[in-house]
């Protein structure tokens, strides 16, 4: 059975794409609990067959040989998941929401499956791109896709002076070390009044090339929400973070990086420069996170202190996790997860964060590698892998 699976690599992984997205457009119209419910069991039933029938392996396999295909089919179902939702506004936020913080999971995704460090202020540098956004769009006449990068920039300066004390310490003082930043900084934006303190401050609409995305579109006598500008310029940035990524893995830096969390002693002892090391996998990873809180705050409008707890940044340390740490193509479906299927089940309030949170304790207890685990690295210079 492996060995006809593994002849059909190709199809297998355009059906598996498919159902995946199916899966998908089911859970974004799912309206009712029932619904959810059967949805899950279905889920969980292919998921059964899918193991019984050693389909796993030849999957990974037949992703590490057609990344290509893997990427185009991801835009793909993205494309054809707004075009099917193009008049529903709640769907294509949450479509949106789950791209940006994709964006902002690959950038924590280097830090901690690339180069071994535990950054727990994730949601302080998305805060830090968040607020640097909209400030820009206050009290400047700077454009807004120009302040996303800005944004990005900003976040990773401080990202640079934050790596100071923690390449002073190990293990759990490094992570304390960002814990205590990440509370630092939710402290400074509440008592700062420049900032809107508690209550925050709202965003201008946000302009491209002259067109203001906050209005919606017509397409003949169907309107298209406004939301969909959203779904397309989240979907451009995390295309192009995951490239970024993708050839970071692939570089002798990204190496190096592996030889850094794996051992630092025998890195250390084979020239690797241990600190520049994780300087740039810190300052590059808060840059994509601070990208991704710029486009989140210019998409919704508004940005608050309460947006950017620690619980905030246990949430992206989950999602990495979930999806397989090292791995940026468990990165999507892990926040998919986390983020639709708690929304989905708004009618039992306080209890569906429980049932997120019983979801990340049976993933960490029967399959602790993640959603996706990440393969053994294979190198070959100019050649894709």
């Amino acid at each position: 059975m492996i060995k006809f699976l593994s002849n059909t690599s190709r199809p297998l992984l355009i059906a598996v794409l498919a159902l995946s997205f199916l899966a998908g457009w089911a859970l974004l119209h799912a309206e009712s609990q029932l619904e959810i419910l059967v949805l899950g069991i279905v889920v969980a039933v292919l998921l059964g067959v899918s193991r019984r029938l050693g389909i796993a392996r030849p999957l990974g396999l037949s992703a590490g040989r057609y990344p290509r295909l893997l990427g185009m089919g991801c835009i793909v179902g993205v494309l054809v998941l707004l075009a099917v939702f193009h008049e529903d506004h709640f769907a294509l936020l949450l479509l949106a929401t789950v791209l940006i913080y994709s964006v902002a999971c690959l950038g924590l995704n280097v830090q901690f499956g690339y180069a071994g460090i535990v950054n727990f202020a994730g949601a302080a540098f998305f805060g830090i791109g968040s607020y640097t956004a909209a400030m820009l769009a206050l009290h400047s006449g700077v454009p807004d896709l120009l302040a996303i990068l800005i944004a990005g920039l900003m976040a990773a300066v401080l990202g640079s002076l934050l790596i100071l004390p923690v390449l002073r310490t190990r293990g759990h003082y490094a992570a304390l070390v960002t814990i205590a930043f990440g509370i630092l900084f939710r402290t400074f934006m509440e008592v700062n009044d420049t900032f809107g303190g508690p209550q925050g401050v709202r965003i201008p609409s946000m302009t491209l090339f002259g067109r203001d995305l906050g209005e919606s579109l017509e397409w003949g006598d169907s309107e298209i929400s406004f939301y969909a500008n959203f779904v397309i310029l989240a979907l451009i940035l995390c295309s192009l973070a995951f490239w970024l990524v993708r050839r970071l893995e692939r570089s002798w830096l990204g190496v190096s990086m592996d030889m850094v969390r794996t051992d630092e002693v025998s890195a250390s002892a084979f020239g690797i420069r241990i600190a520049r090391t994780k300087v740039m996998a810190f300052v590059f990873g808060n840059f994509l996170i601070g990208v991704a809180g710029a486009t989140y705050g210019l998409m919704t409008g508004y940005v608050a202190p309460n947006n950017f707890t620690f619980g905030d940044s246990l949430i992206l340390v989950s999602i990495v996790i979930l999806g397989g740490i090292g791995n940026p193509w468990g990165i999507i479906p892990a926040v998919a997860i986390v983020m639709i299927l708690p929304e989905k089940l708004q009618s039992i309030q306080e209890y569906r964060f429980l049932l997120y949170g019983l979801l990340v304790i049976a993933i960490l207890l029967f399959r602790p590698q993640g959603l996706l685990p990440r393969q053994v690295r294979k190198f070959f210079p100019g050649r894709e892998s």
